[in-house]
C-alpha cells in the first residue's frame, strides 16, 4: 500500500509541479496513463482529498473505495478524509489496456492547515466523509458550475501573495465548498429516486426477515453496522438517506420495527412479557420495556390490557 504522508509527496508521484504551500493544492488536472494488465494498487493520505473528476476506464478497470466497487463514466465530487483505503485493480490477459483518463479538479488540505481555525473542529460534521465511493455526489451541470468556481476562487488565492488574508479566504471558500455539497448531497437523496427507494424496499425486507427469523434469539437486535454491510451502503450515507426520505434514522427504523412486532406478540400470542422481550432479542425485561414505553408512551402490559 502506497502512503501520502505529505502534499509534496502526492504531488511527485503524479509527476506535479511542486505544491505552492507545503498544506493546501488544488488544480486542474488531465491525465492519461497506460497501466500494465495485471496491477493492484492501494492507498491512503495523511490529508483530506477533494476530487471533481470525469474519468474513462476501461471495462478491465474496477476502482475500489475499501472493498466497494464503483464505475466513473460520469462526472462527480468525491471526499476522501485522512486514513482512509483505496485500491485500483486490473486483471486483463491483454499486455497493455487502454489509458485510463482521467481530468477535473483536485483539493488536497492538510489537517496541520486548518489548525486555530473553526473549521477544523467542524470538518468532520459533514457525513459525506465516511461515505464509500460508490456513494460520491453526482452533479448537475448547474451544480459542477457552481463548485468549479470554488475551485477557481481557491486557485486564485492560492496563487495569490500570500498575506495576512489569504488563510481565511481560503478556509471561507473550503467551507462553501462543504456547505454547497452537503446541500446536493440532500437533493441528491430526493432525485435519485429509483436507487434510494430500492434502498428503503430492501431496507424493510431486511427487517422483515430479521425480525421473523432466529436471528433476533441467537444474535439480537440488527445493528447499524450489520443493516449497513447488508445494503451495500456506508452507515453514514444510510442514515444521511433515511433522515431525507423519512425523518428518521437507522437505528429509529429498527426500533419501529421491533415495536411493530412486539405489538403483534402482545396482541396475539398468550406469551408472556418476558417471553416476548427474549424473542425480541432482549437479555432484560427492564429494557424492553423502557423502550416500548418510549416508543408507544404505555408499557407493553398496559397495551395487551387495552385488547382485553
Amino acid at each position: 500500500m502506497k502512503r501520502f504522508k505529505t502534499i509534496r509527496e502526492f504531488h511527485q508521484f503524479r509527476q506535479l509541479p511542486a505544491p505552492e504551500h507545503p498544506l493546501i493544492s488544488v488544480r486542474e488536472v488531465e491525465l492519461a496513463k497506460q497501466l500494465p494488465a495485471k496491477e493492484s494498487m492501494s492507498w491512503c493520505y495523511d490529508f483530506f482529498c477533494i476530487g471533481l473528476k470525469r474519468v474513462c476506464l476501461s471495462p478491465n478497470i474496477k476502482f475500489r473505495y475499501g472493498q466497494q466497487p464503483y464505475d466513473f463514466d460520469e462526472g462527480i465530487i468525491s471526499f476522501v478524509a485522512p486514513n482512509q483505503l483505496l485500491s485500483l485493480s486490473i486483471d486483463t490477459e491483454e499486455e497493455e489496456i487502454e489509458e485510463i483518463k482521467h481530468s477535473g479538479w483536485i483539493l488536497l488540505i492538510h489537517p496541520d492547515f486548518l489548525w486555530n481555525t473553526p473549521l477544523a473542529k467542524t470538518i468532520k460534521k459533514y457525513d459525506f466523509w465516511n461515505y464509500s465511493l460508490h456513494e460520491s455526489l453526482f452533479l448537475s451541470a448547474k451544480e459542477e458550475t457552481t463548485i468549479i468556481n470554488i475551485f477557481q476562487n481557491i486557485q486564485q488565492e492560492y496563487h495569490a501573495n500570500i498575506d495576512q488574508f489569504s488563510k481565511q479566504i481560503i478556509i471561507s471558500q473550503i467551507e462553501s465548498l462543504l456547505n454547497y455539497s452537503d446541500r446536493f448531497y440532500h437533493r441528491q437523496f430526493i432525485t435519485r429516486e429509483k436507487v434510494n427507494h430500492y434502498i428503503l424496499e430492501k431496507l424493510e425486507t431486511l427487517l422483515t426477515d430479521y425480525f421473523n427469523s432466529e436471528d433476533l434469539i441467537n444474535k439480537g437486535l440488527p445493528t447499524v453496522q450489520f443493516v449497513s454491510e447488508k445494503l451495500n451502503v456506508s452507515p453514514n450515507y444510510l442514515r444521511g438517506l433515511l433522515k431525507v426520505l423519512t425523518g428518521q434514522n437507522t437505528q429509529q427504523h429498527i426500533h419501529d420495527k421491533l415495536i411493530e412486532k412486539a405489538k403483534e406478540k402482545l396482541s396475539t400470542t398468550e406469551l408472556s412479557i418476558s417471553e416476548i422481550a427474549y424473542e425480541l432479542g432482549f437479555e432484560h425485561l427492564q429494557s424492553f420495556s423502557k423502550l416500548f414505553k418510549a416508543k408507544t408512551n404505555t408499557s407493553p402490559l398496559e397495551f395487551r390490557d387495552s385488547f382485553n
